[in-house]
């Protein structure tokens, strides 16, 4: 348990949404990494306001020790940039990311500029640092970004159609506004990826995200659906009430784990006829 003192709450309506937010302090935000692409990692929030309904994140609900669904509340790490040391070899080169379990561009981040002042003190640290976001507040550190030696900044897309968007990530960035963020950081010379994911089966329009963005970025990571826990009915509801025609097909295909090679080694084949660099992570639901 990393939660050490919640030293303030209060009650934001955001965009109709009721958000229960808490100060607390951290040991220590900087963490080693589980994840194959990063050696640490850095949480600055527990918790997002972007409202995505396949979020997979939600299971850190059970290490925070709300009641409030996921979504209803958000743990501001106050003083996460103050854990991070000034000098020191231990994270040279070492693969850092922003962030794995919340998005370190959420909306209060424009109040707490946590995540800038956390990006200020790993500077000296030299680190190889990784960055991810659906937010275009990312742009407001640029200056910062171009400190670093090593530094690659990513957007997520899940859908190139900003209707869809308006539906399955509510409170994110438009898409044609964080394509405009990449297009800004490609321009100050800093290396981009973009990671289009979740790839939902009959939703998601990924080769028109790859045919509008690959002009603006180095590399993409592409990953399909988790649909873990309550992702799975989640996603079910909304196809249900929004999206009837695709209903049957949703369902055939979720229980057919093996319709996910099928969309992988379609996009393998685009991906390597255009010269696109990608890694493909389907590994959700795959037998």
């Amino acid at each position: 348990m990393y939660l050490n003192l919640i030293k303030n709450k209060y009650i934001i309506i955001l965009r109709r949404i009721t958000i229960k937010i808490s100060e607390i302090t951290c040991r220590q935000a900087i963490v080693k990494s589980n994840l194959p692409e990063s050696d640490f990692v850095i949480n600055p929030y527990i918790g997002c306001t972007h409202g995505c309904i396949y979020c997979y994140a939600r299971f850190m609900k059970r290490f925070s020790n709300h009641e409030e669904n996921w979504g209803d509340f958000i743990d501001v790490k106050i003083n996460s940039p103050s854990t991070i040391p000034f000098a020191g070899s231990r994270y040279e080169q070492k693969r850092v990311f922003l962030s794995s379990v919340t998005d370190p561009y959420l909306s209060l981040e424009k109040k707490y500029k946590l995540t800038r002042s956390i990006l200020e003190r790993l500077v000296p640290l030299s680190p190889d640092l990784s960055v991810q976001s659906k937010s275009v507040l990312l742009k407001r550190d640029i200056d910062v970004f171009q400190n670093f030696d090593k530094c690659t900044v990513g957007m997520t897309i899940t859908s190139s159609y900003d209707g869809l968007r308006k539906e399955i990530e509510p409170y994110a960035s438009p898409v044609e506004e964080r394509i405009e963020t990449i297009k800004s950081f490609k321009k100050h010379g800093i290396d981009t990826h973009i990671f289009i994911g979740p790839v939902i089966p009959f939703f998601t329009d990924w080769k028109a995200i790859l045919e509008k963005t690959a002009k603006y970025t180095n590399f993409y990571y592409i990953e399909n659906l988790n649909t873990r826990g309550s992702i799975k009915k989640d996603m079910l509801h909304w196809i249900r009430n929004n999206h009837k025609d695709k209903y049957e097909d949703f369902i055939y295909f979720l229980n057919n784990p093996d319709s996910w090679d099928e969309i992988e080694e379609e996009i393998k084949h685009y991906t390597n006829s255009n010269g696109i660099e990608a890694r493909i992570c389907f590994h959700h639901g795959k037998r």
